[in-house]
């Protein structure tokens, strides 16, 4: 069944806002998100795009390594050049495809060069810049505690759950319909509804992606300006991207960060570059370059050690700064999504795997341990 074909679609093959994130029909909507959720653009500079050459290489295995699995798209750098380079399920070059959190990663990098210009204070209480949420589980934490994922919220990030707050979150950031005679919420108005904390701040890695939405709210008051807007002149002009982007939106305009930004697999891939050359394209600096440094040392692996996904990675020395995770026993940094979604940087190999998924399961040990193994065999081939 082809989703969205037909004039109308049947029935069953109608994407709407209920069964946009489910299987099968992810595999239209996750690179059509703008037709089924409001969404901002970043905008791109047309004038002034990072051009990468193309050294097409086969790498034994691959079709079988994607066999069985919802990729959509997959781009490998080698050295700066495109080594490969195929879509699935519909998904063309040209496409943003949603990149889930790795959205996250994404506002670390924005976070850095506005550090740089002296416009956001990392050091600073986030009430600083956001006085309504005193008296909120955010009172007394750092930007930089709410970077590293280290802010002492109390929410259940259960993607399963079928009730709850993590429900009525995705209806405030306008992911999922209302029920008969609910009110709509937005994303400003549930982070005043956050007032439980499980301890103290800045002790150990806590996963709740309303900090980072949260965050987003910071860099537009500190800046005067949107986050989709931030975006454009801090990422995508400056890198050279080849496309638009753009960003889900909730009621009132406000910018999903943690998972709502959607690029194309080959402008995701310039990301990955940038961060192999220390935050530098075609030598200008897009981020700066003590910031990447900075991300690529790692950061406190006691509070990774104590923290929420200490279990998904067993026996590896791991830790997350500035929205980014940090393999030292690999020498790799990774940002990842729910359904598939991996942004791999490996330094020492001059690799950046860029896949993008519609998986039905949000989380999957089997696809962690399938595309880390993939990716390591990619390394080994290009050798």
């Amino acid at each position: 069944m082809e989703m969205m074909s037909g004039f109308p679609p049947p029935e069953e093959a109608r994407v709407t806002l209920a069964n946009w994130r489910t299987a099968p029909f992810n595999r239209w909507a996750f690179h059509h998100v703008r037709e089924i959720v409001p969404t901002a653009e970043i905008a791109h500079d047309p004038d002034d795009i990072w051009h990468l050459p193309r050294k097409d290489r086969s790498i034994a295995g691959l079709n079988k390594a994607l066999d069985g699995w919802s990729n959509d798209a997959l781009v490998i750098l080698h050295r700066g050049a495109v080594v490969h380079e195929s879509y699935r399920n519909g998904m063309t070059a040209d496409d943003p495809h949603i990149l889930m959190s790795v959205s996250k990663s994404l506002l670390g990098l924005v976070a850095g060069a506005m550090a740089e210009t002296g416009a956001l204070d990392v050091a600073a209480p986030i009430t600083e810049y956001l006085p309504e949420l005193s008296g909120t589980a955010f009172g007394g934490a750092t930007v930089r505690q709410a970077l590293d994922m280290e802010v002492a919220l109390s929410f259940a990030e259960d993607y399963f759950a079928t009730e709850g707050p993590i429900i009525e979150y995705r209806k405030a950031m306008n992911w999922q319909p209302l029920g008969e005679g609910e009110a709509a919420l937005d994303l400003y108005s549930f982070m005043r509804l956050l007032t439980e904390c499980d301890g103290p701040h800045g002790q150990r890695f806590r996963y709740a992606s309303p900090v980072t939405d949260m965050l987003g709210w910071v860099l537009e008051r500190a800046s005067g300006q949107r986050y989709a807007t931030l975006l454009s002149q801090h990422l995508l002009q400056p890198l050279g991207a080849e496309r638009a982007g753009y960003i889900t939106v909730d009621r009132i305009g406000g910018a999903r960060a943690a998972g709502g930004i959607c690029l194309t697999a080959r402008d995701l891939a310039r990301i990955g570059q940038m961060m192999l050359q220390r935050g530098a394209r075609e030598g200008r600096q897009v981020i700066p370059e003590s910031w990447v440094d900075g991300i690529l040392r790692g950061g406190n692996r006691t509070a990774w050690q104590q923290g929420d996904f200490a279990d998904r990675f067993p026996g590896v020395d791991m830790s997350y700064r500035a929205k980014w995770y940090i393999n030292h026993d690999a020498g790799t940094v990774h940002a990842r999504g729910i359904h598939g979604q991996l942004l791999l940087v490996d330094p020492a190999q001059e690799l950046v795997i860029v896949w993008l998924s519609s998986e039905a399961l949000p989380i999957n040990p089997d696809w962690t341990a399938h595309v880390f193994a993939t990716a390591e065999r990619i390394g080994t081939a290009l050798v």
